[in-house]
């Protein structure tokens, strides 16, 4: 069996070995290939084969972060939405009641769904009182946030 020169940094040889140009070592040895070895789209010198599909790279803020290998998502999670208290308000652990046009945001973390609320375009957060509860799979996550916005949504009282 022939061994083909592995490259090393800078995509040189190493220097006990000159490369094989022709490729015949490994043709001698019934090893050769078509078109060479490719992996994840990438060709053996490094540039893509096509353009990669990237659709949604453009993230917001309710975009799911990618997976890491255990399959939970990486990093908070969360959703948001304006809406119009009802009679009574909002009641939040910080200040009290709050009314009017508010934004909604429902975060998911650890295993725990939260909910706050902000008056529209302020940048304080308020923790909504009680609004916090064990979630362990974040797919819920939507059900959840369109609950609470069906909730607390009252445009007409």
């Amino acid at each position: 069996m022939v061994e083909q020169a592995v490259t090393g940094a800078g995509a040189t040889p190493p220097p006990e070995q000159p490369p094989d140009a022709t490729g015949g070592d490994a043709a001698a040895t019934g090893g050769g290939t078509a078109a060479g070895p490719t992996s994840a789209g990438m060709t053996a010198d490094g540039a893509p084969t096509a353009p990669a599909d990237v659709s949604g790279a453009g993230m917001s803020a309710d975009a799911v972060p990618a997976a890491p290998a255990g399959g939970a998502p990486a990093g908070p999670l969360q959703r948001t939405a304006d809406l119009t208290a009802g009679p009574g308000g909002v009641m939040t652990d910080e200040v009290g009641v709050v009314t009017g046009e508010l934004t909604l945001r429902t975060e998911w973390a650890d295993g725990q769904v939260t909910l706050r609320v902000q008056y529209k375009d302020a940048d304080e957060w308020y923790m909504v009182t009680g609004g916090r509860a064990a979630l362990a799979d974040p797919s819920g996550l939507d059900a959840v946030h369109t609950i609470a916005v069906a909730l607390l949504n009252r445009p007409e009282g």
